[in-house]
């Protein structure tokens, strides 16, 4: 059995993308995980599952889809993975809070941040299958604007740490 983590895109408390944590875990049951934990009303969960995590995004897509009437991306990565994340993490020496991690389902290319826009003191830097960022004045007030990560979802650094922490639970 291998831990996951499924990572949701636009999913939030209200407004368009809401999900009930508890209406995800009820999802992710019927779909045969188990030892399901979510983690904030942003569509983080943990969970153990014996099939492949290509398999796993494709299900739960599915399943979602079916729920929300609109297609909700699944970014899926095992606890090994998202520890290599929070480990690789190139700005470790910045504030948690304002460093993000953007998923993606692919490696970026490696012009990926050749095309950025908005750009006023974001450091960026390309990982595995993420683009790392640091928000020096937060996400919230920031305009940049990366192609590459427009269909991905992001995660700020502490969200990571709190979910490699529910992964490691035996």
């Amino acid at each position: 059995m291998t831990t996951y983590i499924a990572l949701l895109r636009a999913v939030n408390v209200g407004g368009t993308g809401k999900l009930p944590m508890a209406d995800l875990k009820a999802l992710c049951t019927e779909l045969g995980f188990s030892r399901i934990e979510t983690y904030i009303a942003s569509g983080n969960v943990v969970f153990d599952c014996d099939m492949a995590a290509g398999k796993i995004q494709a299900r739960l897509e599915k399943r979602l889809l079916a729920y929300a009437d609109k297609a909700v991306g699944a970014f899926i990565r095992t606890a090994a993975e998202l520890r290599a994340i929070l480990k690789s993490n190139p700005f470790s020496d910045k504030e948690p809070r304002y460093t993000h991690a953007f998923f993606l389902h692919e490696k970026p290319p490696t012009d990926a941040l050749d095309d950025v826009r908005g750009r006023a003191g974001e450091e960026m830097c390309l990982g595995r299958r993420e683009i790392y960022v640091y928000y020096p004045s937060g996400m919230g007030q920031s305009r940049l604007q990366i192609p590459a990560a427009r269909h991905g979802t992001s995660r700020n650094l502490n969200t990571v740490a709190q979910l490699v922490e529910m992964s490691s639970r035996s």
